[in-house]
């Protein structure tokens, strides 16, 4: 098994570099800029993004095979979004891992208003009933798992600034998926993508920070 992932760091200019990890039989690399962020933020706490992100225009299948129309299902909810593959080996697992954890905490009703979106980047691989078992693993049985064709979920990442990169076979068999491992955080109040999160936010930063989120305030 081979895996690189790369490390997320602010740069002078406060763009956020990609984040990214490969694919559970192999590495991945890439080092696109993925959004402009406000700096002063500790590490692991939300980057206020400075242009708010539209909402993909996304229709894809979720793990009961039905249409999901992201617009739609989540219109005036707050939402978290975040695209990824059930083959990885740690980055993946880690952020839906510490995501369900949080989730636990919050109020009943506060678990109903918030949406949790996992959009895979290995379609070919991940089906619907394997996105479903993967995510309750992680703790996250409320969580919407989406799939369908690589091309439509790799320019609704492109459009919120993420690294998407078609998974790759190689000669050994093994399978190579980059992607970047940011979660947006979208506002109930304008159905706008105000924050992101990259892999260095635990559990209780999510836990301390929903429930601003869920009302639409910065966390």
């Amino acid at each position: 098994m081979r895996t690189k992932i790369l490390a997320t760091a602010l740069v002078a200019t406060a763009a956020l570099t990609l984040t990214a990890c490969g694919g559970s039989d192999g590495g991945g690399t890439g080092d696109k800029a993925a959004a402009e962020v406000k700096g002063g933020q500790k590490p692991g706490h939300a980057f206020v993004l400075d242009a708010a992100k539209t909402k993909p225009d996304l229709v894809l299948t979720d793990t009961d095979g039905k249409k999901y129309d992201l617009l739609k299902e989540t219109k005036g909810r707050p939402t978290l979004l975040f695209f990824g593959y059930t083959h990885c080996p740690d980055v993946c697992p880690l952020t839906m891992s510490n995501l369900g954890i949080a989730d636990k905490k919050l109020s009943k009703a506060e678990r109903e208003k918030l949406r949790v979106v996992f959009v895979t980047t290995d379609p070919a691989r991940d089906t619907p009933k394997r996105i479903r078992s993967w995510l309750d693993a992680q703790g996250g049985t409320d969580f919407v798992g989406l799939t369908g064709g690589f091309d439509t979920i790799e320019a609704a990442a492109r459009s919120l600034g993420i690294y998407v990169e078609k998974p790759k076979k190689e000669k050994d068999g093994s399978v190579t998926v980059s992607h970047g491992a940011e979660v947006i955080g979208f506002s109930p109040k304008d159905d706008k993508g105000h924050w992101l999160y990259t892999t260095d936010a635990s559990a209780d930063r999510y836990a301390k920070d929903l429930p601003k989120i869920i009302e639409g305030r910065n966390p």
